[in-house]
């Protein structure tokens, strides 16, 4: 099959500069897309026509931006066999990780659209006789929206729609890894009136990236970023924002616990953990990196949790409706098993496993790691898990909580009250009580502390990051002044 070619988005029209890239397909090495591949020109035409477009899109009422984005969320959930095409070809992604990407993506742009009615204000009394005060929130302008591989269709949508929502325009920087699929989000929304600048696309050349972010964050007409990837990228574009006193919106890393305390119900503590751990091969955010179980039910649990994880084939997902598919290039391979091999060889026990097959790579459990294994405390971002063994409750949080990371969390307990009290000591962004780590919806307040990043996105917290917070007053009586 000829490779798909994908152009830049730029004030709606369709743009192919010179320089081009290839993304090969992880599983068979041909070429799946030849991308266009931006450059500083590039860059700033987008965030020109993005500036040009915004006077007329954040002057459009809400009923008329929710219409819009409506239409967006319908033009999208239409390619769906184009999507499914791209995610497999470009990431190895199942087509159930793709179908359950379009569907949630589809959702954000809806409840963002249910937000456009929602961007509201409050009048605040004054003590000054006569004036009347108002907080009132107002479009920031140019937002960039930089957005991950993983799970591309969610993530590429969530860095548009809500600033879209609250009045802005957008250049969405696609990732490298799969231009196709994130220029088809763009080509949905374009369908559904978004050209002229309102929504633009960019990618670029994997060597660029540097460059092409940093030309992002300077550009004058950019007034704030938002960022979902790596801890060590989201520093560089904080460090390089703050240069110009630009807002940055950060969701980074994550080294998700699961706590099972020794009440927990064990059959549905080992469906979550096997869900939260391998969904999409272990390659997000949220993912169940490491399950810290009670001493008094480690032995069964471990037993229970290895024999699930066996039943958890991975194959091409071309080929076969396998739970795993492919991870998204032979270094996660290469990475996951050096984390592997250097906890066996600090006294971990390997109990589920299998041979890689290039980027197909079976489902791993590693008993008995402790936190000087760097299993425990390095994101490995692919099917592996560590089981942790805990004393006792206070012991499962201080583990839980020693960590760089804190985005999202899990207990699982009998005790409902026993559990809120354990998720309100553990330090993280989100935190489920008997469920899984791995859960989105899009009305709510996404995001992580410590270095999983700073700033929510959803529902009204969404609105809070994407718009700035105005004082106005009107003064009603003739004013008395002491000079």
């Amino acid at each position: 099959m000829s490779p798909h070619h994908v152009s830049l988005s730029i004030g709606g029209r369709d743009v192919m500069p010179e320089n081009t890239y290839e993304r090969r397909n992880p599983i068979t090495g041909d070429v799946a897309t030849v991308a266009a591949a931006a450059g500083l020109d590039e860059v700033n035409a987008a965030c020109v026509a993005a500036k040009s477009a915004l006077p007329e899109w954040s002057a459009r009422g809400p009923s008329a931006r929710r219409a819009a984005l409506n239409a967006a969320a319908n033009a999208l959930e239409a390619r769906v066999d184009d999507f499914i095409d791209a995610m497999q070809s470009e990431i190895g992604a199942t087509e159930g990780w793709a179908r359950f990407n379009l569907m949630l993506a589809a959702g954000v742009i809806r409840e963002a659209a249910s937000m456009t009615t929602q961007i509201g204000g409050e009048v605040i009394p004054s003590d000054k006789p006569g004036c009347m005060a108002m907080a009132i929130r107002e479009p920031v302008g140019v937002i960039v929206g930089i957005a991950p591989w993983n799970a591309p269709i969610i993530l590429g949508v969530r860095a548009i729609a809500m600033p879209l929502a609250c009045g802005n325009t957008v250049v969405l920087k696609a990732s490298e890894q799969c231009p196709r699929t994130h220029g088809l989000i763009v080509d949905s929304f374009i369908d559904a009136g978004f050209g002229d600048g309102i929504v633009n696309c960019i990618q670029n050349a994997p060597a660029d990236a540097p460059e092409i972010v940093g030309a992002l964050i300077d550009h004058p007409a950019v007034k704030r970023i938002n960022f979902t990837g790596s801890t060590k990228v989201g520093k560089v574009i904080a460090k390089r924002a703050a240069e110009h006193l630009k807002p940055v919106l950060l969701e980074l890393g994550g080294k998700a616990p699961m706590l099972v305390l020794e009440d927990a119900d064990l059959d549905e503590a080992v469906k979550a953990a096997a869900f939260g751990a391998f969904m999409n091969s272990g390659q997000i955010c949220m993912s169940t990196e490491r399950i810290i179980v009670a001493d008094a039910v480690a032995d069964e649990f471990a037993k229970r949790f290895a024999e699930k994880a066996a039943t958890l084939i991975a194959g091409d997902p071309r080929n076969a409706n396998t739970p795993l598919g492919a991870v998204t290039d032979i270094k996660t391979v290469h990475h996951v098993s050096s984390l592997i091999e250097d906890a066996v060889a600090s006294g971990a026990e390997l109990i589920a496993s299998g041979n890689a097959d290039g980027v197909i790579m079976p489902a791993h459990v590693v008993d008995k790691v402790t936190p000087s294994m760097r299993l425990f405390r390095e994101e490995s971002f692919g099917p592996v898990v560590a089981v942790v063994r805990a004393r006792d409750e206070e012991h499962a949080i201080e583990l839980a909580n020693d960590t760089e990371y804190g985005l999202s969390a899990s207990v699982f307990t009998r005790d409902i009250v026993r559990g809120l009290a354990v998720a309100r000591r553990i330090e993280s962004g989100i935190c489920h009580v008997n469920g899984p780590t791995v859960h989105d919806e899009a009305q709510m307040p996404f995001g992580g502390v410590k270095n999983s990043g700073y700033g929510r996105f959803g529902g009204k917290a969404g609105v809070d990051a994407f718009t700035e917070l105005r004082w106005v007053t009107v003064e009603t009586q003739p004013g008395h002044y002491p000079i």
